[in-house]
């Protein structure tokens, strides 16, 4: 199975990224590292992670205050958002197809 990103969640997760290389270089490839073995996760198990909203489920991240947002469609998982955690729930909804 494969992935894609709404294009507001890849801004999210460049952002993110420089962000956490700005703190400390390398933290941001650790970060980058971490979401995508919590996609990987979703793309392996899809139906493991909690519902949140819809159809839309939530796979957290390792280490980091972040959790991957997706919808399992016939392509594959398509990931809506990623959400830094302390951040309003619902500031992604506008991005379901």
């Amino acid at each position: 199975m494969s992935f894609a990103f709404h294009p507001e969640a890849e801004a999210e997760l460049n952002e993110a990224i420089e962000y956490y290389e700005d703190i400390e270089p390398g933290l941001g490839y650790d970060f980058a590292m971490e979401v995508y073995y919590a996609i990987q996760r979703a793309v392996s198990l899809p139906k493991a992670w909690p519902v949140i909203d819809g159809d839309v489920r939530r796979s957290l991240v390792s280490r980091f205050p972040y959790g991957v947002l997706y919808s399992e469609e016939y392509e594959g998982i398509y990931i809506v958002a990623v959400m830094p955690l302390h951040r309003h729930p619902d500031y992604w909804k506008h991005r379901k197809q």
